[in-house]
């Protein structure tokens, strides 16, 4: 099923006219900003989209209030083909996620009979004010199935709002992906060099980064009790181009004197 992300906000340019299609991640919560819990979800998310050819373009982080929430995910869904929230679904009075998501949609809160539905089969009996909060969702909304614990979540025109918890969070995406209209998947490959510093490779990358503007090329260093230097990561979307690349650096670096070099395996 396709979002309503093929129509971005007035104004807005449209990514998929570009090739790119472009996502953004809000993550919503005062225990991530305050440092008591550690967000883990933002490298799932960011993978998960990159094999379905979303490229995640920016991330932010805002406290449980409900304004700074709104501005933020009108910001992000009016720049970006999708979004994604995670965090403040819950049951407790913090938990403002669909409140502030109505609030920036303009539409009311309803409860989803379908959510009373599965509480009352888990439950039984009357459910409590608590647990009903839970089964809100703005009006015009879909569900989006969980399939670990739990209500699900729900999506409306280009958001998708998931649970915080990186369990749950992980089996909502997995009913995300049929909906994302992607581009082409970004291939990545990497050069590991040895005994070299990035002063010494800045020129020779500098140099290909400039040729190929239609590729990111990025310098990581690393430092160990078992030497240093960097890995050299070549992203794009034409496969053959990468490759092509790939060899042109080899051979700039060997110009440079930098020999001790290894291609590897690129996580994924």
């Amino acid at each position: 099923m396709d979002s309503t992300a093929d129509t971005p906000a007035d104004g807005a340019v449209d990514p998929f006219t570009q090739g790119r299609v472009t996502a953004a991640v809000l993550i919503i919560g005062d225990e991530i900003l305050s440092g008591r819990t550690r967000d883990t979800n933002l490298g799932d998310i960011a993978k998960y989209l990159g094999a379905h050819g979303v490229e995640l373009a920016e991330a932010r982080t805002v406290s449980d209030d409900l304004g700074e929430i709104v501005a933020a995910l009108n910001a992000l869904r009016a720049r970006y083909n999708y979004v994604i929230t995670t965090g403040g679904i819950g049951p407790t009075h913090d938990d403002i996620t669909a409140d502030a998501v109505a609030a920036a949609f303009g539409v009311a809160l309803y409860e989803h009979p379908d959510i009373l539905a599965m509480m009352t089969a888990r439950w039984g009996g009357e459910i409590n004010a608590a647990r009903r909060r839970m089964a809100r969702v703005p009006v015009g909304g879909e569900l989006v199935n969980n399939p670990v614990q739990g209500p699900p979540g729900f999506m409306i025109g280009n958001v998708f709002v998931l649970a915080g918890v990186p369990q749950i969070m992980r089996g909502m995406l997995q009913d995300v992906g049929p909906r994302l209209k992607g581009g082409a998947v970004v291939v990545s490959r990497t050069l590991r060099v040895e005994g070299s510093g990035e002063g010494a490779i800045a020129a020779p990358l500098e140099g290909l980064a400039k040729a190929h503007p239609a590729l990111s090329l990025g310098s990581y260093p690393f430092y160990g009790p078992e030497g240093f230097g960097s890995n050299l990561v070549i992203r794009g979307r034409d496969p053959a181009e990468v490759e092509a690349t790939l060899a042109e650096l080899i051979d700039v670096l060997a110009h440079a004197g930098i020999s001790q070099v290894q291609v590897v395996e690129t996580p994924a």
